[in-house]
C-alpha cells in the first residue's frame, strides 16, 4: 500500500488531501500541530524516519500579515520557521529513505503570493517563494536517485484560513480570475493525485491551479 503524509492535517486542504488519496487506496497520515510541529526539527526527524511516505506533502502554513515596519521579529521568524523551515526539515527527513528506495516525491503548497505578493505580505509572500527555490534545487539535486520534487500554488480557496478576508478584499480577488470563480480544496486534490499519479517525468514545477493569469 503507498503511503502519504501531509502536513497541516486539520487543513481544509490537507483534509480533501486525505480524502483523495484514501478512496484511491494510500494509507493516509495527516498529522495537525499537537501531532507534528514542523517547527521543531527533533520531532520532524523522528516523525518521518518512523514513516517512510512515498508521497510527502508540506502544507503546514500560518499567515500574520502586516505591513513590515511594524512586523516585529518574533512574527517573522515564526512565519519563516513554519512555511519554510519547517517545510525544507520534513523534505530532508524523508528524502532518505525515498534516496534509498530509488523514489520518491515531495510536493510543496506555496501561494500566488509568492510570485505576485501583495502589499502586507512580507513575512508570507517571502516564505512561500523561498519554497520555489527549494522544489528547484532539490529536483536538481534528487532526480538522479529517483525522487521528483513540485510545488503547487492553489490559488485562494474558500477554507477556515481564509474566512476572516473581508467582503471586500474577497470581491477584488475574485474580479482577479478570469473564470470568474474561486479554486476547490477538492480541484486542488484532484490535481495533486494526477500530478503524482499520471505525470511520472515532472519535477521541479510549479503549477499554479487558477485562473488569474501571471
Amino acid at each position: 500500500m503507498k503511503h502519504l503524509v501531509i502536513t497541516g492535517g486539520e487543513g481544509d486542504l490537507a483534509q480533501a488531501v486525505r480524502a483523495v488519496f484514501e478512496a484511491a487506496g494510500w494509507a493516509v497520515d495527516a498529522p495537525g500541530r499537537a501531532e507534528l510541529d514542523v517547527t521543531c526539527p527533533v520531532a520532524v526527524r523522528a516523525y518521518l524516519e518512523a514513516r517512510t511516505p512515498d508521497l510527502l506533502i508540506c502544507s503546514a502554513g500560518i499567515t500574520r500579515d502586516a505591513p513590515l515596519a511594524k512586523l516585529d521579529e518574533a512574527t517573522w521568524d515564526s512565519v519563516m520557521a513554519t512555511n519554510y523551515q519547517g517545510a525544507a526539515a520534513c523534505a530532508g527527513a524523508a528524502l532518505p529513505s525515498m534516496v534509498g528506495r530509488g523514489t520518491g516525491h515531495i510536493v510543496f503548497i506555496s501561494s500566488r503570493s509568492a510570485i505576485h505578493p501583495p502589499a502586507g505580505q512580507a513575512a508570507y509572500a517571502a516564505s512561500k517563494s523561498a519554497l520555489l527555490g527549494l522544489t528547484r534545487s532539490l529536483a536538481a539535486e534528487y532526480g538522479r536517485n529517483g525522487v521528483r520534487v513540485n510545488a503547487v500554488l492553489p490559488g485562494f480557496l474558500e477554507t477556515r484560513m481564509t474566512a476572516s478576508v473581508s467582503d471586500k478584499r474577497r470581491a477584488a480577488v475574485l474580479a482577479e480570475h478570469a473564470l470568474g470563480r474561486f479554486n476547490t480544496p477538492e480541484a486542488v486534490a484532484g490535481f495533486i493525485r494526477h500530478l503524482h499519479d499520471d505525470l511520472p517525468a515532472v519535477s521541479g514545477q510549479v503549477f499554479q491551479l487558477d485562473s488569474r493569469i501571471s
